[in-house]
């Protein structure tokens, strides 16, 4: 079994699970309702916005905050989609069941990891069509959008990577998805007690998930941001690949 089918093996089991359908019903007309409000609100604020020489428009007002109020969402749908990848499988016993059909851990992982970023974009392009399905009757910020389209795929991918890592140490599906939420939870708040204190530009504020998501949302693309993101990745595949590696080594 290759990459490619464990994969697609993942990926239909996403897709046949009932929670995956139903968070994504639920977020998605959680997002379609509050699509419909800021536009709203948007289109009420014409008179006061073209009275000012640099007002914000659409993009600033409408396809940003969607995305924004999609990234809170994913805090809590990444780590349900992900609790089960691996500790779903060991709770079940077939964990080793693919081992033993010669699967090394990276593949396992790699594959599992695949299978979820995959859905986690599907969902955020059905929730990026929302306003560019109005980018021909506004004026449409092009740049910025991209932007902040491509942190939201960042802050997926790196919540993705978060979730099977816990997932992969976890005992039972429930643990792993406390555990995710408790770490991106953390990694998002670790600088407000620095902030509170004055301090800014610190390691604290380097490790904070919104200080490197904030400037993409704002349409600011930075290598740093992007390198942390991708670090963060990384490890926390390392760590999962590690564990189940650890695991074969004991039996």
């Amino acid at each position: 079994m290759n990459l490619f089918a464990v994969t697609r093996l993942e990926l239909r089991r996403l897709l046949v699970r009932p929670l995956g359908w139903v968070l994504a019903a639920l977020t998605l007309a959680w997002l379609g309702w509050n699509f419909t409000l800021l536009l709203g609100n948007f289109l009420g604020a014409q008179v006061k916005l073209a009275a000012q020489p640099d007002a914000p428009g659409f993009t600033d007002l409408v396809a940003v905050p969607l995305l924004a109020q999609q990234g809170f969402l994913a805090f809590l749908v990444v780590p349900l989609l992900a609790m089960s990848t691996l500790a779903g499988e060991r709770r079940g016993g077939t964990l080793g069941l693919l081992a033993s059909l010669g699967l090394p851990p990276s593949r396992i992982v790699l594959g599992k990891y695949l299978a979820l970023l995959a859905w986690l974009l599907l969902w955020l392009a059905l929730a990026v069509a929302m306003p560019l399905a109005l980018a021909h009757a506004a004026s449409f910020d092009w740049g910025k959008f991209a932007a902040a389209t491509l942190g939201m795929a960042l802050l997926l991918a790196a919540l993705a990577a978060l979730g099977v890592a816990c997932s992969a140490f976890a005992t039972h599906p429930a643990l792993a998805a406390a555990l995710a939420l408790v770490l991106t939870l953390a990694l998002w708040g670790v600088n407000l007690g620095a902030q509170m204190a004055g301090l800014n530009g610190g390691a604290l504020n380097w490790l904070a998930m919104g200080s490197h998501l904030q400037p993409l949302l704002r349409g600011l693309v930075s290598s740093a941001d992007l390198v942390w993101f991708a670090l963060l990745i990384v490890v926390a595949l390392a760590l999962a690949v590690r564990r189940l590696a650890a695991d074969r080594e004991r039996g």
